[in-house]
């Protein structure tokens, strides 16, 4: 097993050059027709089963092992930002306002080369493998495109594995913690309704602007003061929409923000307190105030059995590696859609790299990774797909 480091270390320029191939060929989400088609190409080259337009641009691959058993799903996404990159990088984007600024052009690297890897173990699997491509991962829906479409039928699958790299984390590091990883997530929009008028004659208007003024401050003591200090919570508001001239209060403000919970008990808790603040303290400021609640993805969840499989195989394959089995993140993840019906553990794979500047957040215009981290993430998922279809 522990050769699969060399082996992966082994295909690193052919790794590498498909990333960067990738990166300056970014798509947005459900655009990723270059990239599916890359992948079904590879896929096929290695004798797998390929579907393609599985959730409108996915692509699912079916190894079947030499001996019968089990099913394990590995899901990796493909999808850029709609970001203009200023990386300065011989490889950067050659589509102006889109980049892959966040590490999806690296998975898509990594699943190809796990799939030509477990390819030349195929003798050793008892049951199959199958390889998910998933569009649209950043907040348009991907994975439940791919569930309508039926990616978790014939075969349907036993366990599954995914992961990220992570650039708040050097290479080196390995996150897999049981239970609760990443944060759910869901978008609040707040419409406040007033009365306009003339900014020089407030007293005729009922002002919706210092209604939200007074919300947004309000909004924030749900945190502070309503979740139990040893709960977690964010609430952020990151838009405000009103008004068109300088002299004019408007009619109408527009909220917009994100929720991000880890249990239903406190997501229920802070969604009920954004309501009763926005009614009543609308009514108090002589405006009307609707809310918007939309359930983007709950959190993920990963499987205590299959997550302390992967931080055991990560301190026995990769070198020198610190696994951390605490790390939570407020980020969220639609993998979780997928992960509700089965079973697994979602990863993340340090990448950063700040002796070379690479060591930009993610969804970051500068972002870029350590590309050794594709060694680490090919080899990990790898093993771990060996030794839970190994002999029985």
């Amino acid at each position: 097993m522990k050769s699969l480091f060399e082996e992966a270390s082994n295909l690193f320029p052919q790794i590498q050059q498909l990333r960067r191939d990738l990166h300056r060929h970014p798509e947005l989400g459900f655009e990723e027709h270059r990239t599916a088609g890359i992948v079904a190409r590879e896929l096929r080259t290695l004798g797998l089963e390929v579907s393609t337009g599985i959730g409108k641009t996915g692509v699912v691959g079916l190894l079947e092992g030499a001996h019968e058993g089990p099913t394990l799903l590995l899901r990796f996404d493909m999808d850029a930002l709609p970001i203009q990159e200023e990386t300065g990088a011989e490889y950067a984007s050659t589509r102006p306002g889109v980049m892959h600024a966040c590490g999806h052009d690296g998975h898509v690297a990594i699943g190809l080369t796990v799939a030509k890897l477990l390819a030349q173990h195929r003798d050793e699997i008892h049951g199959r493998v199958k390889f998910v491509f998933q569009p649209a991962e950043e907040g348009l829906g991907g994975a439940q495109a791919m569930l309508e479409d039926g990616v978790l039928e014939s075969p349907r699958p036993d366990f599954s594995l995914a992961l990220h790299l992570w650039n708040e984390k050097p290479v080196g590091w390995v996150a897999a913690t049981p239970g609760p990883f990443m944060a759910g997530s869901d978008v609040v929009d707040i419409n406040l309704r007033g009365r306009g008028g003339h900014g020089a004659l407030p007293h005729h208007t009922r002002d919706p602007i210092v209604a939200a003024a007074q919300l947004i401050l309000a909004l924030q003591t749900i945190v502070a003061r309503n979740v139990p200090p040893l709960d977690v919570a964010v609430l952020s508001i990151t838009q405000v929409h009103g008004g068109d001239a300088h002299n004019v209060i408007p009619e109408t403000v527009h909220l917009r923000g994100t929720l991000r919970t880890f249990s239903k008990s406190t997501r229920e808790l802070v969604l009920n307190r954004i309501f009763q603040l926005t009614d009543h303290l609308a009514h108090a400021m002589g405006c009307d105030g609707e809310v918007k609640i939309t359930d983007l993805t709950p959190p993920v969840v990963n499987d205590e059995t299959v997550t302390m499989l992967v931080a055991q195989t990560a301190r026995e394959v990769l070198p020198e590696v610190i696994v951390d089995t605490s790390y939570r993140t407020m980020v969220s993840e639609d993998m979780a859609l997928l992960m509700e019906r089965v079973p697994g553990c979602y990863f993340m794979v340090g990448s950063a790299n700040p002796e070379r500047g690479l060591n930009y957040g993610h969804h970051h215009p500068k972002f870029d990774f350590d590309e050794q981290a594709l060694v680490y993430g090919a080899t990990l998922m790898s093993a771990v797909a060996l030794k839970r279809l190994g002999a029985p």
